[in-house]
């Protein structure tokens, strides 16, 4: 059966950009509802819980809505939490570095078509940095808890870069602004866990 995953840090150490509290409820209440709505799921059909969460997502539309939703629920926040973090780092690696360079011109032109990106998007959901299949970078969101493993989607690949656009991921500190919640999440991407992600791929 999946199990949350252990954060790497304390629910304030993200302080002052995600304050404890949105943390704590988002990790306790969300990410645990999204897992133990996914086990459930999969128990009232028989099916696999112990399927590898990727190889779920890759088949996903062969299932309802109660296992996509909470499946993408289960993968999105579990790679939220690894990719943010109080001791991060501030810039990518040289071969994210160049590959960025190479795809969005600079890394200031990547956070501002990440962020356009992020706030054109309708709703909640998730805006992705993603590897396709011919190993390239590339920008685009997903509605609700769809990511781009699954294979209903229209942009596929492997996420190694995912905004939360939820309103429970920012709406205690950040209320309606979603630009500053943003700029927040800018702050904490740690580069060094982002650029392992994107070495591991290439």
């Amino acid at each position: 059966m999946f199990t949350l995953p252990k954060l790497n840090y304390n629910y304030s150490d993200l302080a002052p950009y995600i304050d404890a509290e949105t943390m704590e409820i988002h990790y306790t209440k969300h990410h645990q509802g999204y897992t133990d709505k996914l086990n459930a799921a999969l128990e009232s059909i028989k099916a696999d819980t112990e399927i590898p969460i990727e190889e779920l997502l890759a088949n996903i539309s062969k299932y309802g809505m109660a296992i996509r939703n909470n499946a993408g629920g289960f993968y999105n926040h579990s790679l939220f939490w690894t990719i943010i973090s109080p001791k991060r780092s501030t810039s990518p690696r040289n071969v994210l570095s160049e590959a960025i360079s190479k795809h969005f011109d600079s890394m200031e032109s990547f956070l501002s078509s990440f962020k356009a990106k992020a706030l054109a998007h309708f709703g909640s959901g998730w805006t992705w940095l993603l590897v396709n299949q011919n190993k390239e970078l590339v920008l685009t969101s997903t509605a609700n808890q769809d990511n781009p493993l699954m294979d209903m989607v229209q942009e596929q690949g492997t996420p190694i870069l995912g905004i939360d656009l939820w309103e429970h991921a920012y709406y205690l500190k950040h209320q309606n602004d979603r630009a500053s919640y943003i700029d927040a999440f800018i702050e904490l991407i740690d580069w060094d866990e982002v650029s392992r992600r994107y070495a591991v791929l290439i």
